[in-house]
C-alpha cells in the first residue's frame, strides 16, 4: 500500500478544508466483512487534483457532487479525485471493509468463554483507511458523525454520547474538530459501569465474561479517573472538551491504551482476573492519567505532521505519572517510571536506531518512518527531558506555557515550534536552547563524580560525557553508626551541569556520594570507588525507594556496558533485595537479572548457578512474608521462583496442591504460569495442557495453553507452534505472540538451533502478509533472542542487507540485533 509522504500531506492540507463526515456503519453482515458508506463534505481552495484514501474488500461505488467516479481508479488505498474545482464538494464512498484479527483497522474477537463477539477500531496512522475512506492525515480535522448497525442486544460506543434508534441502530453525537486517526467505535454486548462526574456521563466498559473483575475494581478505576479529571482543570485553563468519557476494555489491543476523544481504549489485561500487585493497579492507574492527558495534549490540540509524536506521548507520559502523584493514593508513581520505564528510553537511546526526541522534519518524510518513533524515546526519553525541563523552568511557568498553547490551539493542530514559542512567552529562559539541547539530540549523557579531600573540605568535580546540560541533585550518604547495614542523608544540594569549578563542601567525604539523587534528569551515573564499595554493602540501606532506583538503574547500566560483571548484579540482588519493600524495584530487579543477565548476558554454562541464586533469592522473600504483611511482595517472589525453577519438584508440588504453602491460593495466572515452566522443563504434556484448558477456556486460557504447548521441549511440538505462527494466518496477534513466548527457551537450544536459520525469512514473509501489528509480533516476541551467537547474528545482518523486510520489522531487526551484539560484548568483557 502507499503510504502517505510528509510533502503530500502539506499539499492537501493546503488544497482542502474538510467540514464534515458522515459514516455509516453496517455491523451485522457475517463474520469477514462489514458495510461502510462515507459522506464527505470539503471544499477545496483551488482547482487541482487530490486523492482520498481507503483499504476495501470490495469498492461499491463511488460518487462526487453526484457524479459516479470509477471504482477501478483506486490504485492500492488511494481513490485520485481529479479535476476538482475551487468551492465546496461533497463525495460519497460505499464499500465493505473486512475486520481484522491483528489489533489493527475494526478487529473482530469472539470470546471463548461464552461464544460473544466483540468489535472495536484502533485508527492510528493510517489504520482508519480499514474502517472508512478519509483524507487521512493529522491536520486536516473535521466533525464526525456517526450511525451503525448492530446486532440485537449489542451497545455501540462511539466519541460522543451514542443513542439507540431501535432496530440496532445507533447514532453517536457529532464530534468537536479531530483528527481522522482518533475516531473510534466500540460495539458488543458491553458490560457497562455507568455513573457521572463534572456534569458529564462517565462509564467504564468490558467483556460480559469479564463483568465480575470490572465490578471488583470499578470504584478503584472511576476514583482514578475522577481524580485525576478534577487535577487537569486544576492544572489546564481549558476544560474537558467532550461530551462524555467512555473507557473500554478490549480484548487483543496491541498497546497500553489509545487515547480516542471521549471513547479511550484499554488493552482488557487491565481488568485483572487473578492477584496482583500494588504496582500493577498503579500502572492501570497511570495508563488511565496518562490516556486522560491525552484529551488535551494530542486530541484538543494535535500534532500536524508526525515528526512530533512526542508533542503527544513525552506530555502524556510526564503528565500521567506526576498528575498521580498529586491526586491519588500511588505516591511513589516515579520510583516505577525510574525502573521500569526510564530504562526502556535509555535502551533505545543506545542502538544504531536512535533518533531525537523531536526528529528534523526531513527525518520523517512518511507515515512508514513516522511508525517507527513510537519507542522508549518518543515516551520515557521526552518524559525525562520535560521533567528535567519543569525542574529548570519551574512549574508555574511550565504551565503558563502550557496553558497558552491549549488557548492558541485549541481544535486545530501545533508543531515544535508552536510549543516552544508559547513556553518560552511564559519566561525569561532560554527556552529555544534548551530545546535544541534536549530535544534535537540523541545519545544518553554519562556523568562521573571525582572526588578530592583537602584542608577539611571535600571537591565534587563532575565528568561529562555528552552535550545536555544538567540540573542535578547530588545526595551525600554516611553509614549509620554502628549500623554497617544503613545510610542517612548528611546533605542534598543541587548542581548545574557542566560545572564552572569544582564545587566545595565543608567536613569529610560522605561514604557514598549518588549523582541524579531524585532522577530528575536524564543520564547514565556512575560510582567513585568509594562510593561503590559502599552501596556493595549497603544500597538496600538506602532510606528512599527512589534512591534506590537510581542506584539499581545505574547498576544495571554498568553491566550492559560492560563495567561491572554480570554475575555480579546477580551477586548483588541476592544481598540487597531481600531487604527491599518496594515493589517497583523488587520487580524490576527481578525482571533485569532473570530476563536479560541469567537468560543473555551470562554464559550457557554460568545460568544454571544464576538461576539457583535467584531461587534462593525468591524463597527468601517468600519466608520473609510469611506473616501476610506484603502479598504483593509474596507474588512477586512467588511469580519469579517460578519462571527461574531448575527442577520442577516445588511448582509441580503447588500445582497439584491448588496452592503455595502459606499462600497464595493459585488463581489461573499463577496457574498458567506453573504449566508454563512445567512444559519448559519436560514435567507436562498436552493431556495436562488440555485439562487446564478446560478448566479455564477463557481467551487467557487459549493463550496460556498455546504458550505452553509451544514450550514442549517436543519436536513435533514446535514444528507445529512454528507452523501456526509462520505457515499460516489464522492466529489472532495474541495467539501468535503468546505462542511465540514458548516457543524459544534457554534450555532448548539444540532442540531449536534449525529453527534460528529459518527465523529470518520466515519473519520477513509474515511481516509481509499480515502488516506492521503482526511483524511487530513476529520481531519481538519470535525472535530467537536466547541464541547469543556470532553466527545469529552474522544470519540477522544478512537478512537485514540481503532482504527487504516493511519498515517495521526492519525497525525491530535492527534493535534486536543491536542487543544481541551487546550480549556478546558482555560475555566477553
Amino acid at each position: 500500500m502507499s503510504v502517505l509522504t510528509r510533502d503530500e500531506a502539506q499539499t492537501r492540507a493546503k488544497l482542502l478544508d474538510v467540514h464534515h463526515y458522515g459514516i455509516e456503519l453496517d455491523l451485522t453482515g457475517g463474520d469477514e466483512t462489514f458495510d461502510s458508506l462515507t459522506v464527505i463534505r470539503f471544499t477545496s481552495r483551488a482547482d487541482a487534483d487530490t486523492f482520498v484514501e481507503l483499504k476495501p474488500a470490495e469498492l461499491r461505488s463511488v460518487t462526487l457532487d453526484g457524479r459516479p467516479l470509477d471504482p477501478e481508479t483506486l490504485d492500492e488505498n488511494r481513490l485520485p479525485l481529479k479535476g476538482l474545482t475551487a468551492g465546496e464538494h461533497e463525495l460519497r464512498v460505499e464499500a465493505s471493509m473486512r475486520y481484522s484479527r491483528t489489533g489493527e483497522g475494526m478487529h473482530r474477537f469472539t470470546d471463548p468463554t461464552d461464544g460473544e463477539t466483540y468489535l472495536y477500531t484502533q485508527l492510528f496512522m493510517e489504520d482508519v483507511q480499514r474502517v472508512f475512506a478519509a483524507f487521512d492525515q493529522p491536520d486536516l480535522k473535521s466533525v464526525f458523525e456517526l450511525t451503525a448497525t448492530a446486532p440485537e442486544g449489542w451497545t455501540v460506543l462511539a466519541n460522543g454520547v451514542t443513542e439507540h434508534l431501535g432496530d440496532g441502530r445507533w447514532k453517536a453525537a457529532p464530534t468537536p474538530l479531530i483528527s481522522t486517526y482518533l475516531v473510534a467505535v466500540a460495539a458488543g454486548p458491553w458490560h457497562s459501569v455507568r455513573t457521572e462526574h463534572g456534569g458529564l456521563p462517565f462509564a467504564i466498559h468490558c467483556r460480559r465474561s469479564l463483568a465480575p473483575y470490572l465490578d471488583a475494581d470499578a470504584d478503584e478505576i472511576l476514583d482514578v479517573t475522577r481524580a485525576c479529571f478534577d487535577r487537569y482543570h486544576e492544572k489546564f485553563d481549558e476544560p474537558y472538551p467532550f461530551d462524555s468519557y467512555d473507557q473500554a476494555f478490549v480484548p487483543e489491543f496491541n498497546a497500553g491504551a489509545m487515547e480516542n476523544p471521549g471513547l479511550v481504549t484499554f488493552r482488557d489485561e487491565f481488568v485483572y482476573r487473578s492477584a496482583v500487585t500494588d504496582t500493577e493497579r498503579q500502572t492501570r492507574a497511570m495508563v488511565i492519567a496518562h490516556e486522560m492527558a491525552h484529551m488535551w495534549f494530542g486530541d484538543l490540540v494535535t500534532l500536524r505532521w508526525w515528526d512530533d509524536i512526542w508533542l503527544n506521548e513525552s506530555f502524556a507520559e510526564y503528565m500521567g505519572y506526576q498528575t498521580l502523584t498529586e491526586a491519588t493514593r500511588f505516591t511513589d508513581t516515579w520510583v516505577d517510571f525510574g525502573v521500569a520505564r526510564k530504562s526502556w528510553g535509555y535502551d533505545a537511546d543506545q542502538r544504531p536506531s536512535t533518533h531525537p526526541v523531536a526528529p528534523d522534519p526531513d527525518a520523517v518524510p512518511d507515515t512508514a518512518s513516522a511508525m517507527l518513533n513510537f519507542d522508549g524515546i518518543s515516551y520515557a526519553k521526552g518524559a525525562s527531558a520535560l521533567r528535567q525541563l519543569v525542574a529548570w523552568l519551574g512549574e508555574k511557568d511550565f504551565l503558563a506555557g502550557i496553558n497558552t498553547h491549549f488557548a492558541r490551539h485549541k481544535f486545530g493542530n501545533a508543531t515544535l515550534a508552536d510549543f516552544i514559542d508559547n513556553l518560552a512567552s511564559a519566561t525569561e529562559r532560554d527556552v529555544h536552547a534548551w530545546a535544541e539541547a534536549w530535544l534535537r539530540t540523541t545519545g544518553v549523557d554519562t556523568l562521573t563524580p571525582r572526588i578530592t579531600e583537602a584542608d577539611g573540605q571535600w571537591h565534587l568535580a563532575v565528568d561529562h560525557h555528552g552535550s545536555r546540560p544538567h540540573r542535578v541533585a547530588v545526595g551525600a550518604y554516611d553509614t549509620v553508626p554502628g549500623e554497617s547495614d544503613r545510610l542517612t542523608l548528611r546533605e542534598r544540594f543541587e548542581l548545574d551541569v557542566p560545572q564552572g569549578e569544582p564545587t566545595r563542601r565543608t567536613g569529610r567525604r560522605p561514604d557514598l556520594l549518588l549523582l541524579n539523587d531524585g532522577d530528575l534528569t536524564y543520564a547514565k551515573v556512575r560510582f567513585d570507588p568509594k562510593s561503590f564499595q559502599t552501596l556493595r554493602a549497603t544500597l538496600s540501606g538506602l532510606p528512599d525507594p527512589l534512591t534506590r532506583a537510581v542506584v539499581w538503574n545505574a547498576l544495571r547500566d554498568a553491566v550492559r556496558d560492560g563495567e561491572l560483571p554480570a554475575m555480579a548484579y546477580i551477586e548483588t540482588a541476592r544481598t540487597h533485595l531481600p531487604r527491599e519493600t518496594d515493589l517497583a524495584v523488587v520487580q524490576g530487579v527481578l525482571t533485569f537479572a532473570t530476563v536479560h543477565v541469567a537468560d543473555r548476558y551470562l554464559n550457557p554454562e554460568q545460568r544454571p548457578t544464576a538461576l539457583t541464586t535467584l531461587t534462593d533469592l525468591c524463597r527468601d522473600l517468600i519466608r520473609r512474608t510469611e506473616d501476610g504483611s506484603h502479598p504483593g511482595l509474596r507474588l512477586t517472589a512467588v511469580r519469579h521462583l517460578i519462571d527461574v525453577a531448575v527442577h520442577p519438584d516445588t511448582i509441580s508440588a503447588w500445582f497439584s496442591e491448588g496452592t503455595v504453602p502459606g499462600g497464595p491460593e493459585l488463581d489461573p495466572e499463577l496457574r498458567w504460569r506453573i504449566l508454563g515452566r512445567l512444559s519448559v522443563l519436560g514435567a507436562v504434556d498436552d493431556v495436562v495442557i488440555d485439562a487446564e484448558l478446560t478448566q479455564d477456556p477463557s481467551a487467557t486460557g487459549q493463550e496460556g495453553a498455546a504458550r505452553c504447548r509451544a514450550a514442549l521441549p517436543d519436536p513435533e511440538a514446535k514444528r507445529a507452534a512454528w507452523d501456526a505462527m509462520f505457515a499460516g494466518d489464522d492466529l489472532s496477534n495474541y495467539l501468535f505472540t503468546a505462542t511465540a513466548q514458548g516457543f524459544w527457551q534457554p534450555e532448548q537450544a539444540d532442540l531449536v538451533r534449525s529453527y534460528v536459520e529459518r527465523y529470518w525469512s520466515d519473519a520477513v514473509a509474515v511481516a509481509g502478509r499480515r502488516g506492521p501489528a503482526m511483524a511487530e509480533a513476529a520481531g519481538r516476541w519470535a525472535f530467537p533472542a536466547h541464541a547469543v551467537t556470532p553466527e545469529t547474528l552474522a544470519l540477522g545482518e544478512a537478512c537485514l542487507r540481503d532482504t527487504e523486510p516493511i519498515p517495521a520489522l526492519r525497525r525491530k531487526l535492527t534493535d534486536q540485533l543491536d542487543d544481541l551484539a551487546r550480549a556478546l560484548r558482555v560475555r566477553q568483557a
